[in-house]
């Protein structure tokens, strides 16, 4: 393995210390401190920050991120969210799961389209929730408008009419939308009640964008309008989105998709239909200029998408959009095609990695670091010596090990590097992803059961008896 001279990291908050530690030890992505520990995949990152200016010029992008458990992609996304919030968007995130879908008849598209409102999130609110804050913005932004292009005061009488006025001459370009016209009538809902001092309004009007009104009755009867966010038109509301933000002087809005892998689990072929033909939908849009200023990003594993019986390569009309090229090969990828595919990150790189995650660690527990870069290098080459670790092993699990040992050096000072190498802890085989991450699934959907007896046999067997050398 090639030794690399990496830089020291630089000093870490401990509050941001601890959040790195304990979600990369416990094998998820940071919300916060990414940029102290990111290394490598600068392609990717430069492709989706292209992706970003064609979005703030009023374009949209739609990108696919594959790779394998553990590559990577979460942590991209991520890294791709506090770019975007960072350059003035407006992002919403989500994790896919077996109650979150693009579409459903059980309220699973709905679903999604809370989590992502719920997530919603700006550079002056990063955790999420900002909804309000966009509505309040949008109100401010139209306020000093009157005030400073049309030269009306607000104490003045006529400062309520100007407001109106303004506000129907921004709200004409969502009004060309599907379903802009009702997203139009609530905005203006809230503002007379931000005149007002209605709190109750303003809250229902809220409760509204957010998509919790159960059925038409309930919204007319708290808000007086017959209309609801439901599971066939959630999108739709998304794109009116995207286009009101801008009037609100934002970039845009980008919206990540996580976990594409649980619709490839749907049991239902016709429902796993239904999705694919919703990613169509969202993948049409957003190429054809139906939408803009609307970024959207999803992430699977190779298997969601490639497999033909029940990935998006089961519906043609994704394949033959997806399908990669004739020219593309090992070392010549076409970063601008729909699909961006995460190689592994090389050797440096990781060594990069393990050591910032070092002296992350020695910063947050306030220890002098003593692990020197021969033993990072000796660790790295450990973990890639290990049967199997060529096709299986992921970032994830080197950077879990890594801090296990952290962890362990630090809490038994007696205890040396070569010592925990050297003892065999950290040579066991690589189970394959399918293996560590989930149950095989058989022929409709459901986790095959465990075979009778299996561990009796394989108790007894040599350890690397389950792989094909």
């Amino acid at each position: 393995m090639t030794q690399a001279t990496p830089e020291r990291a630089p000093r870490v908050p401990r509050r941001i210390a601890q959040v790195i530690v304990n979600s990369l030890k416990g094998g998820v992505v940071p919300r916060v401190g990414l940029p102290y520990i990111t290394v490598g995949r600068n392609r990717e990152v430069a492709a989706l920050l292209h992706d970003l200016e064609l979005v703030a010029d009023g374009g949209a992008s739609f990108r696919f991120l594959v790779g394998r458990y553990g590559s990577g992609k979460s942590f991209l996304l991520q890294t791709i969210r506090n770019h975007a919030m960072g350059r003035g968007f407006v992002v919403a995130d989500a994790d896919l799961s077996p109650e979150r879908r693009l579409q459903g008849t059980g309220g699973q598209g709905l679903a999604t389209y809370r989590e992502l409102i719920r997530n919603l999130s700006t550079k002056t609110r990063p955790e999420g929730g900002a909804l309000n804050l966009v509505l309040d913005r949008w109100v401010s932004s139209v306020q000093a408008q009157v005030t400073l292009e049309d030269g009306v005061a607000p104490e003045d009488p006529a400062f309520a009419d100007a407001m109106e006025r303004r506000i129907m001459g921004t709200m004409a370009s969502v009004q060309e939308l599907v379903h802009g016209y009702d997203f139009a009538r609530l905005l203006t809902m809230y503002w007379r009640a931000h005149l007002q001092g209605d709190d109750d309004i303003k809250a229902n009007v809220t409760k509204w964008f957010r998509g919790e009104y159960r059925n038409k009755t309930e919204a007319r009867r708290e808000l007086g309008v017959g209309i609801v966010i439901g599971d066939d038109d959630w999108y739709d509301y998304l794109k009116v989105l995207a286009t009101f933000l801008v009037g609100a002087g934002y970039k845009g809005l980008v919206v990540l998709l996580d976990e594409l892998v649980n619709l490839y689990k749907i049991p239902n072929a016709v429902s796993r239909q239904y999705n694919y033909e919703k990613v169509l939908t969202m993948y049409n849009d957003t190429l054809q200029g139906k939408a803009r200023h609307l970024g959207v990003i999803v992430s699977g594993t190779p298997q969601a998408v490639e497999d033909r019986r029940r990935g998006l390569y089961s519906y043609e009309a994704l394949r033959s959009r997806l399908t990669q090229g004739r020219f593309s090969r090992d070392g010549l990828v076409d970063m601008l095609a729909p699909v961006i595919r995460l190689e592994p990150l090389t050797h440096e790189e990781l060594l990069v990695l393990v050591e910032k995650l070092a002296d992350i660690h020695a910063g947050l527990f306030g220890y002098a670091r003593t692990v020197t870069q021969d033993e990072l290098v000796r660790f790295l080459e450990t973990e890639y010596g290990r049967v199997g670790a060529d096709t299986h092993l992921t970032p994830r699990e080197v950077i879990r090990d890594f801090i296990e040992m952290l962890d362990i050096l630090s809490q038994n000072p007696g205890v040396t590097v070569e010592g925990l190498l050297g003892n065999g802890q950290f040579a066991s085989p690589v189970r394959p992803p399918a293996e560590r991450d989930a149950p095989p699934l058989s022929s409709s959907g459901a986790a095959s059961p465990a075979v009778p007896g299996a561990a009796e046999v394989s108790a007894g067997q040599d350890e690397f008896a389950e792989f094909d050398i």
